[in-house]
């Protein structure tokens, strides 16, 4: 995630809208027995290229989710989505999860897996084919697809960094 400070994004003025990815019952064994706790993975975004992630860990299951979406409020980042799908095909790997990510034609719909899609559903893409290899732990595929993401490159950035107009950047 090189890229990432360039792409923060500020909470005011958005409407996010929050997916809840998985939750999970977790122990802390003590002296005077076991401790029960939840732990929240959520995805925020508007639906229009923000998004973002949180973790939240609480004793109640909404106090942990609510906590999440304030983690995810804070970690806001942009992504280029032209035409409902995403600029390029890309690769990344978080941990023992692989995932890859590539645009697709309209009409094709969001073609991925529950943390996966997700993810993608709070961005905005529509269309878009993806695939997850490895491991399907939840924490590491949103890690794992947001880094993707985070490393798409739309045209208008692509020539602005090269120094070079529009028609050169497809033209050769």
């Amino acid at each position: 995630m090189a890229n990432t400070n360039m792409n923060k994004v500020r909470t005011s003025d958005l409407e996010l809208k929050d997916r809840l990815v998985s939750i999970q019952r977790v122990t802390k064994v003590t002296k005077g027995g076991r401790t029960f706790s939840f732990s929240a993975i959520v995805v925020v975004g508007n639906e229009n290229g923000v998004v973002g992630y949180g973790l939240g860990k609480a004793s109640e299951v909404t106090s942990a989710i609510a906590k999440g979406v304030e983690d995810a409020k804070k970690n806001l980042v942009k992504i280029p989505v032209i035409n409902g799908t995403i600029p390029h095909k890309q690769e990344k790997r978080f941990g023992g999860s692989l995932v890859m990510v590539r645009p697709a034609a309209p009409g094709t719909g969001i073609i991925a897996g529950g943390a996966m899609r997700a993810v993608l559903e709070s961005v905005g893409v529509k269309n878009v084919l993806a695939k997850s290899k490895g491991s399907s732990n939840p924490h590491n595929l949103v890690k794992a697809t947001i880094a993707a993401l985070c490393e798409l490159r739309d045209a208008h950035s692509v020539a602005r960094v090269r120094g070079i107009s529009m028609n050169q950047v497809f033209n050769g």
